[in-house]
């Protein structure tokens, strides 16, 4: 499985988050949030092309042995996290990642931070994912398979 961060990963994308969530006005059409989306579009469009930049794209795949960030486009591993590395996964949303619907991804083994993905889409999705595969690779390991 296969995710890209969202604008919401950045400090940038996540003050548009911020700004985009001001419901002050009338109804839930006409409201500040709404009109600072609409003003905002070409720097939106420019922050999400820049994550999308050949040469420091990143995306984070997961497989049946470990978690990876991977950046450019011939896939460099950046970093990565093997699946019996963490035993608990929890998600941390930063103020302006809510209206993006993404939050950062924290892997643990025990108390102690093992692993971070900035900027999940649908992160308790791809968190569950991540967990289902974790057991099933310990579950092969523990029976004496090759893992």
């Amino acid at each position: 499985m296969t995710t890209w961060p969202s604008i919401g990963a950045t400090p940038f994308g996540q003050t548009l988050g911020r700004a985009y969530s001001n419901k002050a006005g009338i109804g839930n059409v006409l409201n500040v949030g709404n009109f600072i989306a609409l003003i905002s579009i070409p720097q939106a469009l420019l922050l999400y092309a820049i994550n999308f930049n050949p040469w420091t794209c990143r995306r984070f795949r997961l497989t049946n042995r470990r978690i990876v960030i991977e950046r450019g486009l011939r896939a460099k591993v950046e970093q990565e996290v093997l699946l019996d590395n963490f035993d608990a996964i929890t998600f941390q949303q930063l103020p302006g990642q809510a209206w993006f619907r993404c939050a950062d991804l924290i892997f643990t083994k025990g108390k102690v931070e093992t692993f971070r993905l900035d900027g999940v889409p649908h992160a308790e999705s791809f968190r569950q994912t991540c967990l289902k595969t974790m057991r099933g690779f310990a579950g092969v390991k523990k029976a004496g398979g090759k893992a």
